[in-house]
């Protein structure tokens, strides 16, 4: 069971990224002369929905792989880094992109929306980007899938 969530959670991943991709190019390229329309609100709201599925498979596989048991192996780079660098990380970029789409939705001129939507959604994104796991961060074993 933990290996199937893991797997579904490494590979949500990669809709997560597309989907805050696409967001922020679509919000930085009408920022300043497009009307945000129902398709603009979409796009905003499947990263929104699809950064909270993670957080809950996320903290599914922090409690059922016990990751709090990494803050007593500080010194050690993967424990720290699970129990630590990825889950904060996380949920701070995770907490910027439901303020980023909550202000968007109550502001009232359209510039504005855009405007809350790629600057909240691009510090989430190098954020998750900084906290993810990858391959290439050969002490921390992640992997592509």
């Amino acid at each position: 069971m933990i290996n199937g969530l893991i797997h579904a959670h490494s590979g949500l991943r990669w809709l997560l990224l597309i989907a805050l991709i696409y967001a922020i190019y679509n919000a930085f390229s009408k920022k300043n002369n497009g009307k945000f329309e129902a398709q603009d609100k979409t796009i905003s709201l499947v990263a929104f929905i699809l950064s909270h599925i993670q957080l809950l498979l996320g903290l599914l596989l922090f409690v059922l792989e016990k990751r709090w048991e990494g803050f007593a192996h500080m010194k050690e780079a993967l424990p720290r880094f699970f129990a630590v660098e990825h889950t904060l990380g996380m949920l701070i970029a995770i907490v910027l992109i439901t303020i980023g789409y909550s202000k968007a939705k109550k502001a009232e001129k359209d510039s504005d929306k855009f405007s809350k939507i790629s600057s909240f959604y691009l510090i989430a994104l190098i954020i998750i980007l900084i906290s993810i796991p990858w391959p290439f961060r050969e002490t921390l074993q992640g992997g592509w899938f």
